[in-house]
C-alpha cells in the first residue's frame, strides 16, 4: 500500500513540476510575442508623418507616434532616480512643455548620470525661457519603481503619476507623456537619448522560455527513466 501511495506522489510530483515549469516557458513566450508585437506597432507608427498637434483626451492615443512641438518650458523639471541609460544608474529629467495651442505635456528629456559623491546633486540642465522646438515621440509616463518613504515629492522622486503631478502642479497636463529624441540641436543640454526599445531583449526572453522547456523535459526524461526504463533495466542484468 505504501508503494503504491509513494507511485502515485512521485507520479503527481512529477507532473506539477513538468507542467508548471512549462507554463513558465509559455509565458517568457507570451512575454516576447508582446514585446514583438510592440515593436512592431511602434515601427508602423513612425512610418507615418510627425504630429504638430497632440490628440487631447487619453482614448486611441498613437503611442510611439512621432510628433513636432513648439511651445515654452515650464519651471517644473523633475528629475527620476534609479533610472538607467546603457547600463549605468542616474535620472529621467521630466519637464512640463506649455504647446503653442494652450496644451501642456510632460516631456521626458533625457537622462543624466548620478553623483557617485552625492546622489542628491544634479548637473545643471539648461533650460531655455523662450520658444522651443522639440521632435519627440508620444509615450506612456515612465515605469514605476519601489517607491521609498520620502521620493513621492519634490525634484528628486521616484516615480511619477501624471493625474497627481498635474493636480501638485496646477497644470492641466495631457494623459500621456512625449519621449524627446535626438534631433537638430537637442544635444546642446548635455541629456542622453538612447531610449530602450521594446524589444531590445526579446532574445533573452526565448532564452528562458527554452531552459524552462528543457527543465520541463527533464522531469518527464527523469521520471520515465526512475519509473519504468531503470527498474526493467536492473530486473534483466539481475536474472541469473
Amino acid at each position: 500500500m505504501r508503494l503504491i501511495d509513494s507511485r502515485w506522489f512521485v507520479l503527481g510530483a512529477s507532473i506539477v513540476a513538468a507542467l508548471g515549469t512549462a507554463r513558465l516557458g509559455l509565458w517568457q513566450l507570451d512575454r516576447a510575442a508582446q514585446k514583438t508585437a510592440l515593436q512592431q506597432a511602434q515601427q508602423n507608427q513612425r512610418a507615418l508623418p510627425p504630429l504638430i498637434r497632440l490628440p487631447r483626451g487619453a482614448d486611441a492615443v498613437p503611442l510611439h507616434r512621432a510628433v513636432r512641438l513648439q511651445g515654452r518650458w515650464l519651471a517644473n523639471t523633475v528629475y527620476l532616480e534609479n533610472r538607467q541609460m546603457n547600463g549605468r544608474p542616474g535620472f529621467f529629467a521630466l519637464t512640463p512643455l506649455l504647446l503653442d495651442d494652450g496644451a501642456v505635456v510632460l516631456v521626458q528629456r533625457g537622462w543624466l548620470p548620478r553623483d557617485a559623491a552625492d546622489r542628491s546633486r544634479i548637473a545643471f540642465v539648461p533650460t531655455p525661457a523662450g520658444p522651443v522646438q522639440l521632435h519627440g515621440r508620444i509615450a506612456p509616463a515612465p515605469s514605476r519603481l519601489h517607491d521609498f518613504a520620502g521620493a513621492a515629492s519634490g525634484p528628486i522622486r521616484q516615480n511619477i503619476d501624471l493625474g497627481d503631478f498635474a493636480r501638485e502642479s496646477g497644470l492641466a497636463l495631457l494623459p500621456y507623456t512625449v519621449r524627446q529624441e535626438e534631433h537638430d540641436g537637442a544635444l546642446a543640454d548635455g541629456l542622453q537619448r538612447q531610449w530602450l526599445q521594446p524589444a531590445a531583449n526579446v532574445q533573452m526572453h526565448y532564452g528562458y522560455a527554452f531552459q524552462w522547456f528543457a527543465l520541463s523535459a527533464l522531469v518527464i526524461g527523469l521520471y520515465v527513466w526512475f519509473q519504468f526504463v531503470g527498474p526493467r533495466f536492473t530486473r534483466q542484468h539481475s536474472r541469473p
